[in-house]
């Protein structure tokens, strides 16, 4: 066996990362969550992790505005996303939204950076589409009745 046979070489490569687990984009979605779809540009953790919850999927994403339109939540459960928690807390630390007693509110610089993510019309459309139709018609009320039921047996 030849010399150059004996020797294995590694080449680093980059890793692909799905764009959902990307902290930008979730800090990006987060804060169209705070402003096009919360009152006050604030919201509580549940709420936050129910839209992200429904953003990843057609389905769910009807499945929230037929509730929406009916002004009641069927919705039983839905996923908590780590890497939500994750890019809030990212977030938090480039000031971009702040802690408050029952949630999470976006701060002046979060509002510029909404605000810029809406100047052009690529930049998360889909999720953009989603959470105008929403509106601010989703209430931490609605979200309160459904969660406080669980743990219920």
């Amino acid at each position: 066996m030849s010399e150059q046979l004996k020797k294995l070489r590694f080449v680093r490569r980059p890793l692909p990362i799905f764009p959902e687990h990307r902290p930008l984009y979730k800090i990006a979605q987060i804060l169209l969550i705070l402003q096009l779809a919360s009152w006050g540009a604030k919201s509580t953790l549940p709420r936050l992790q129910l839209l992200n919850w429904a953003l990843k999927t057609d389905s769910r994403q009807k499945r929230l505005l037929d509730c929406v339109r009916q002004k009641k939540l069927t919705i039983a459960a839905w996923g908590f996303d780590p890497v939500m928690a994750i890019a809030l807390r990212f977030a938090e630390a480039e000031k971009l939204v702040a802690t408050t007693s029952t949630g999470y509110q976006l701060t002046e610089t979060g509002k510029k950076f909404a605000r810029e993510i809406c100047k052009e019309d690529d930049n998360l459309a889909s999720e953009r589409e989603f959470l105008t139709a929403i509106g601010k018609s989703l209430t931490e009320a609605m979200v309160t009745t459904v969660s406080d039921k669980w743990g219920e047996v």
